[in-house]
């Protein structure tokens, strides 16, 4: 099973490989709604004062589906499916008044998600290629 889990998605049958990237984006889109969608009205503080831990959570979640793209699928697919989601319920929720803060955001959203994604693919296992790395000068 975890075999199945880790391959990469090019190798999958369509069907699996959108499911796949459905999911991942209905994931980062339920994380952001749970953690951080805060409803009109008063923000919520915890009791030392500082507002609710729910962003460092949902950095954690967005590192962590990223990674996971990046590991299985080529280099765009992350960024369009962890990162887009939570930056346009973040226009949405600002409602335009904040151009620079969501621009800010989803900035380093981003950059969180490439990085993440790097990172993913450095894991990948390397194809075996006899001539990998070598210089092969031909006879003529």
């Amino acid at each position: 099973m975890t075999e199945k889990l880790l391959r990469p998605l090019r190798t999958r049958p369509w069907p699996e490989r959108w499911l796949t990237r459905v999911l991942g984006a209905g994931v980062a889109t339920a994380a952001y709604v749970i953690l951080v969608h805060v409803p009109s009205g008063p923000v919520p503080v915890s009791d030392d004062g500082v507002p609710g831990g729910g962003g460092l959570v949902l950095v954690v979640v967005l590192l962590l589906l990223a990674g996971y793209f990046g590991h299985r699928d080529d280099l765009a697919w992350p960024l369009l499916l962890v990162a887009v989601p939570p930056a346009v319920l973040m226009y949405v929720s600002f409602e335009s008044e904040q151009p620079l803060e969501w621009a800010f955001a989803t900035l380093v959203i981003a950059a969180g998600a490439l990085v993440a994604t790097a990172v993913g693919r450095r894991f990948r296992p390397r194809r075996d290629d006899p001539a990998d790395g070598l210089l092969c000068a031909r006879r003529q």
